[in-house]
């Protein structure tokens, strides 16, 4: 059964809250991006707290791909 990119969207991503924390995310790579430059490259931010909003630094830590995203099940 293939995905329905465009029903997932609509039914979940573009709700006011997923928009907030998708930004809260992009904000963290960034403010990591500008800490540490290019090493973050293939790499998540993780949230220490869960919480894609808290961009506070000492909530900001960088991990692979594989451990942030099975911490985050």
């Amino acid at each position: 059964m293939n995905r329905n990119y465009k029903s997932e969207y609509k039914n979940y991503h573009s709700k006011p809250k997923q928009k907030k924390n998708r930004a809260g995310r992009n904000t963290a790579r960034r403010i990591m991006k500008k800490k540490l430059g290019n090493s973050i490259l293939g790499k998540d931010i993780d949230h220490k707290d869960r919480n894609p909003r808290n961009n506070n630094k000492s909530n900001l830590r960088v991990r692979s791909k594989s451990f942030n995203r099975s911490r985050n099940k």
